[in-house]
């Protein structure tokens, strides 16, 4: 194994940092009681709680009282997606979901279970081959049935970041509740829920340099519809369970300082995924990018596919020179089918099968920019040499 490390793997999750650490320690031994019970001595965690509630609004230009912490981005969007929806038909405003083909698995899982045993009535919107849902897909698939429309905001794979602006202000001019999550892009873009008219939005601490096992989302008042968990009154009464103070904590101030270096880490990260980018075209032939350019992706990704090469095996050998990088969703890596993303923009299966997702973070150097496109290279080349789909597309092209 090689020396050097390198992680380029931040969408999966992100270490967390000091900072949010030493915010966290007291609420593991020191700071420790039920946020639910009346005495003083609980009282302090009640408060840490609500200190971390105004970190995430603030952050988001939210009300107080409109977020409300989960275990997770994936329990955000289960309970956005089934407590809307179930509220709604129970109202006889309707009973149909309007989402996306290149969700992650969070909300397209949850939308077949929804579809498969409540017979609600789901549409998967096709997007183009940057990964971007088209507005006038989504005006022609709403009906007076609809009721929830659920778009991410930048997407997990190819960091496409979709038109929420738009989309926002279409729903709300049709009064249907648009959700978006939002777990991926809170990490890295500047996020008004207010001015980008979200009714509701999912997050993840572990993406921004938080803890696992702690989310959050943002429920735009007034809005009402079914708890998800089932207990005690927790959260106002709509998410119960004993609340995961250090967790919450971690959440609240990871998000903090997120918000104060964005604009600088951001501009960082675009640069060092420029460098990638460009190195692993010019370096790498026949190689292709995927997603939107630019500024239309998120600043720290970039997915790329080869022709003739299986990715799995690519992360392999990478793994043995000591980089971190993925195929694709974490959630999905254990599985061989290609990635639904990609074959969503257009991509065949052999260049789906053959993708690599390098994501940069915080702590990523430009050195290991420049050891990436040192190493990966003679990879591709090396087990190109060895691969007949290499040898056959070689064929085609020079016919």
């Amino acid at each position: 194994m090689a020396d050097k490390k390198v992680y380029l793997d931040y969408t999966a999750t992100t270490p967390v940092s000091p900072e949010v650490l030493d915010a966290m320690l007291p609420y593991f031994s020191e700071i420790y009681g039920n946020p639910s019970s009346v005495y003083s001595f609980s009282q302090a965690s009640r408060a840490a709680i609500e200190k971390a509630r105004a970190q995430v609004a603030s952050a988001l230009n939210a009300e107080l009282n409109e977020i409300y912490f989960t275990s997770s981005g994936t329990e955000a969007d289960n309970w956005a997606l089934k407590g809307v929806l179930e509220r709604m038909r129970n109202a006889g405003k309707g009973d149909e979901l309007i989402t996306t083909q290149i969700e992650h698995h969070a909300i397209l899982h949850t939308a077949k279970y929804l579809e498969k045993i409540n017979n609600f009535k789901v549409k998967y919107l096709p997007v183009d081959d940057c990964g971007r849902v088209r507005l006038e897909d989504l005006k022609a698939a709403v009906t007076d049935r609809t009721v929830l429309v659920s778009v991410m905001f930048a997407n997990n794979e190819v960091g496409t970041i979709e038109p929420v602006g738009e989309i926002g202000a279409f729903c709300r001019e049709h009064n249907i509740l648009f959700h978006t999550d939002a777990v991926q892009a809170a990490a890295h873009l500047d996020i008004d829920v207010k001015a980008l008219n979200i009714d509701l939005m999912s997050m993840s601490a572990h993406k921004m340099y938080g803890p696992k096992g702690v989310g959050a989302l943002y429920i735009r008042n007034p809005i009402r519809f079914e708890n998800f968990m089932h207990g005690g009154a927790q959260e106002r009464g709509r998410r119960a369970s004993t609340e995961n103070i250090a967790g919450i904590v971690g959440f609240g101030a990871a998000m903090e300082i997120l918000k104060s270096r964005l604009p600088e880490d951001a501009a960082r990260m675009a640069k060092l995924r420029d460098k990638l980018i460009a190195g692993i075209l010019a370096r790498i032939p026949h190689a292709k990018l995927n997603g939107a350019e630019g500024n239309g992706r998120l600043p720290n990704n970039a997915n790329f596919s080869f022709i003739g090469v299986e990715g799995e095996t690519l992360l392999l050998d990478l793994d043995m020179k000591g980089i971190c990088a993925s195929t694709g969703s974490a959630c999905s890596s254990e599985s061989l089918d290609p990635s639904h993303v990609l074959l969503a923009l257009g991509l065949t299966h052999e260049m789906a099968h053959g993708s690599l997702r390098f994501t940069l973070g915080r702590y990523t150097a430009e050195d290991d920019i420049d050891y990436v496109l040192d190493v990966l290279p003679e990879i591709v080349a090396r087990r190109r040499a060895m691969s007949p789909l290499w040898e056959d597309y070689l064929k085609n092209l020079n016919k």
